[in-house]
Parts: structure tokens; sequence; C-alpha cells
């Protein structure tokens, strides 16, 4: 699960942050090329709301998850129960770099076209 929301968070990345970055640093030639290789980037971009919607709803179900998982007991093996307990760890880190990549993904969708259309 934790790995399907990185996914669907990763799009939000690709859909918002991508371009606007790009064209920031002066790259506009290199999002046109890139928009030409892969013409979805623009598909995504203009359902950027779905995008986040999905995205967000997976974050959801992916962090109840996870706190529910938490509580549940591991082996009794010990081999089993450092795997356990390592699974665990990896699957918080993947669901806080998915967290991150979708606030950022938030951030350069919603936030900053705001605050520059209000300047």
């Amino acid at each position: 699960m934790a790995l399907g929301t990185l996914l669907a968070s990763s799009a939000t990345l690709l859909c918002c942050v991508l371009p606007a970055v790009l064209v920031s640093i002066g790259a506009g030639a290199a999002l046109v090329t890139l928009v030409t290789a892969m013409p979805q980037l623009v598909w995504l971009s203009e359902r950027k709301g779905v995008v986040f919607g999905i995205a967000g709803a997976l974050l959801l179900v992916s962090g109840l998850l996870l706190a529910r998982a938490r509580s549940l007991p591991c082996p009794v093996e010990p081999r089993a129960a450092r795997s356990c307990i390592r699974l665990r760890r990896t699957n918080a880190w993947v669901y806080g770099i998915a967290l991150g990549a979708y606030v950022i993904g938030a951030l350069f969708a919603f936030l900053l076209p705001a605050l520059t259309a209000a300047a």
C-alpha cells in the first residue's frame, strides 16, 4: 500500500512540480521536449484536482493502515520479528516520502499560483 501511495504522490510531482521547476530555472525548451516525449503530462496537469484527490485518498488510507499495523504483534520467531520491525520502519519511511511529495506538489499546484496571482 505504501508503494502505491508513493506512486500516486509521484504523479503530483510530475504534473505540477516538474513543469514549474523547469520553467523557473529557464529550461522551458527542456519542458517542451519532455511534453513532446510524454504528452500524458498535459493530461495530468489538466486534471490536477483529480490527481491530488486520488493521491490524498491513498495517503489517508495508507496512513490509517500503517497506524493500525503499528499495534499488531510481530511474530515470536526472532528472524521473523526482525523482518517485521524492519518492514514497519521501511513502510514508515516510504509513507513519509510520499507525504512529502504530496505536500510539495500541492504547494506548486495550488498555493504558489494563488500567491503569484494575488501579487
